[in-house]
């Protein structure tokens, strides 16, 4: 039985942020725990040094968010994000990488990620990560979006519309055709027809990426309302989705 450690929930604090983690290093967990107990807004329930035992951990205590080391290699990594997500739907996992390519960032977040973190940051910085997850928020650490990102990067950001920047906005905010259809009072198959446009335009291959993608195409900084998007993110192998 791989060793699990756990920690006593605080009780003055109104609705903490539940954490687990999965790491073999018990000098970096000491470090976590250290850093999270001391927080009155986390609950730091524990930890486990395989994804056997996090899964295990997850099943047990619910928690909010899952920090979750990269080492046991990215196959694994991406089914134990999906596992996960089957076991307690909202549970937020984050991954804690010293690296990740840009088709990564993209396969963990379809897979169900909502945050990659680099295990270089700074102690703020994973606070604020694991803050914003448990609201909702999808996280990628600066110098990981700019991977993520790089493809928009690489070429001249593209000229929308008007009614496709609006479309785009509806879509970051997880709404589907007919809702969108109904908040702009045009018919579900013009979103469709512009939705083709935008993906010609901006080279995105589905709506989950286009909504993590969309806000930096409207010129804004985060993705907001990702709790939403769950039914949008594809499998790996999925074509275009325009419904």
């Amino acid at each position: 039985m791989p060793p699990r450690r756990f920690y006593a929930p605080k009780g003055n604090h109104v609705n903490p942020v539940r954490v687990i983690a999965c790491e073999a290093q018990p000098i970096v967990l000491e470090g976590l725990a250290k850093v999270l107990s001391q927080d009155a807004e986390f609950d730091y329930l524990g930890s486990a040094s395989t994804l056997t035992g996090a899964l295990d951990l997850v099943r047990e205590h619910h928690p909010d968010v899952v920090l979750v080391d990269h080492s046991a290699g990215l196959k694994f990594l991406f089914q134990f994000v999906s596992d996960v997500k089957s076991t307690w739907v909202h549970c937020q996992p984050v991954l804690w990488v010293n690296d990740l390519a840009e088709i990564d960032c993209f396969r963990a977040l379809q897979q169900g990620a909502r945050g990659i973190l680099k295990k270089s940051a700074a102690v703020a910085q994973m606070v604020e990560c694991l803050r914003s997850v448990s609201k909702g928020d999808v996280w990628i650490e600066s110098t990981l979006s700019e991977h993520a990102a790089g493809s928009f990067d690489r070429r001249v950001t593209p000229r929308l519309t008007p009614r496709e920047r609006e479309i785009v906005h509806h879509v970051c905010l997880g709404l589907k055709n007919k809702e969108i259809a109904g908040a702009l009072t045009i018919t579900a198959g013009t979103v469709k027809v512009h939705l083709m446009h935008i993906f010609e335009k901006t080279g995105v291959q589905d709506r989950f990426e286009l909504a993590v993608q969309g806000r930096r195409l409207l010129g804004l900084d985060r993705v907001h309302n990702v709790s939403r998007l769950e039914g949008l993110a594809p499998t790996p192998s999925a074509e275009k989705t325009l419904v």
